[in-house]
């Protein structure tokens, strides 16, 4: 039986991705995390002890999310029943997210000044449901156990891994360990390189530099499925 793998490349764009969306949200919205939510619950909690702007931004975020997460799921369900691959829809919507996301943005003043900014309000909401489509095809459509949108699993499992390729006599335990080492440590570090990057583009270039993550969404659209996955024995 044959097992669709995706290729490093698509989880290195979709890693970097998450780091630049999630990183360029919590700089111009007041510390929002677009891409997960448990940094927003932490830092809800800590406003109960030292307040600051965003507890809106992060309050209303929450639901974008869930509603961005259903949606993936609904438009993954009805591709399976096909049994088509869903991934360039969800690139599709995905990139219509962040466009309106980028949008509203544009129309918000920078610096923002206060949370309740109407165009940011839309923008938070549209990045943390533009980031909740790739969270959520992330785990229904992506074989293995990359994750490109949180990467503290990912940290975890590369030290994991790392530890059994050192310390392990198992000669099959080193061998798994070294494959999804292969997959993880692109993840990781395009992750990291979308952080630093988003930093740099909001600095030189305010929202319009989310034209980068929308450019390379564009791009794994336009890519064949081909070259997007590979088929392969499980081993």
């Amino acid at each position: 039986m044959q097992t669709a793998k995706h290729s490093t490349l698509m989880i290195a764009l979709l890693s970097f991705i998450g780091g630049y969306v999630d990183t360029f949200g919590f700089i111009a919205l007041f510390g929002l995390f677009t891409a997960h939510i448990t940094g927003n619950f932490v830092l809800m909690g800590a406003m109960l002890v030292h307040p600051m702007q965003g507890g809106l931004l992060k309050l209303l975020a929450f639901p974008s999310f869930l509603l961005g997460v259903a949606a993936s799921r609904v438009i993954v369900l009805n591709y399976e029943a096909r049994q088509k691959s869903p991934l360039k829809t969800l690139f599709l919507v995905q990139g219509l997210l962040l466009a309106g996301f980028m949008l509203a943005g544009l129309m918000a003043p920078l610096p923002l000044e206060s949370d309740r900014e109407l165009a940011a309000i839309f923008a938070g909401m549209l990045g943390a449901a533009a980031m909740a489509i790739q969270s959520a095809g992330g785990r229904t459509t992506l074989a293995g156990i990359v994750h490109t949108t949180v990467m503290t699993g990912n940290v975890t499992h590369m030290i994991i891994d790392i530890t059994d390729i050192v310390y392990s006599k198992n000669a099959e335990l080193k061998v798994r360990a070294k494959a999804r080492l292969r997959q993880l440590a692109p993840a990781v570090s395009a992750f990291f390189l979308g952080a630093l990057s988003a930093a740099g583009g909001y600095l030189k270039f305010g929202y319009w530099s989310v034209l980068l993550p929308i450019l390379l969404l564009m791009i794994l659209l336009l890519c064949p499925m081909h070259r997007l996955e590979h088929k392969s024995e499980p081993g």
